[in-house]
């Protein structure tokens, strides 16, 4: 069985708890904030922090595009909170000149579930991961509007729409990275075993 490397687009958000729970579960973990140390992983997690932000610093780094490109080519990307906000191809209330990578049929809300002090956990069924529910950590999290026909509803909380799949994309709107429970990064790191790209570096 391969060992995938998997990383964590490290320009802002939780990268050392992303790295602890990817290696928890079986791969190897590495920051990326380069072209070149993209091109050496077999997926990558897009962390929380602020959308705007690592929009802006993505390109800074001339990450945007040789990312754009890896996940329109397959390879397994997973975006928590404001990542959500990243791998959704349109958000209903962007900033001024607020660009996305793209790669699931989804419209997302900034900010849904309130401020910062109205962060809050709840326990969340999420449709391919075993057990008990996942504790799921919400902080100036967005929801799913809306979602396309390629895209799976994996989880939802409230009536709303916190966790989905397309294809090579898997995006939640809450931190698993913060709980001590790595079931889903298990379930990404799973993703990434099965790109072709795995093992081959």
């Amino acid at each position: 069985m391969t060992t995938p490397v998997v990383g964590v687009l490290a320009l802002q958000g939780d990268v050392r708890e992303h790295l602890i729970a990817l290696a928890s579960a079986d791969a190897v973990a590495r920051p990326v904030r380069r072209p070149e140390e993209l091109a050496e992983v077999d997926g990558l997690v897009i962390p929380g922090g602020e959308s705007t932000t690592i929009s802006k610093l993505a390109t800074l780094f001339g990450v945007m595009e040789p990312l754009r490109a890896r996940v329109r080519d397959g390879m397994p990307v997973y975006g928590t909170c404001a990542g959500m906000i990243m791998l959704a191809d349109k958000i209903l209330d962007p900033r001024s000149g607020q660009e996305t990578v793209g790669g699931i049929d989804m419209i997302v809300r900034r900010n849904a579930f309130g401020r910062q002090n109205e962060s809050f956990e709840a326990a969340v069924d999420i449709k391919g991961v075993e057990g008990a529910p996942v504790e799921g950590v919400f902080i100036r999290a967005p929801w799913v509007e809306s979602v396309g026909a390629q895209a799976e509803v994996l989880a939802e909380h409230g009536g709303h729409i916190v966790a989905v799949r397309q294809g090579n994309a898997l995006a939640t709107s809450f931190h698993p990275e913060l709980t001590g429970d790595h079931r889903v990064h298990a379930l990404f790191v799973e993703m990434a075993r099965g790109n072709p790209r795995a093992g081959s570096l």
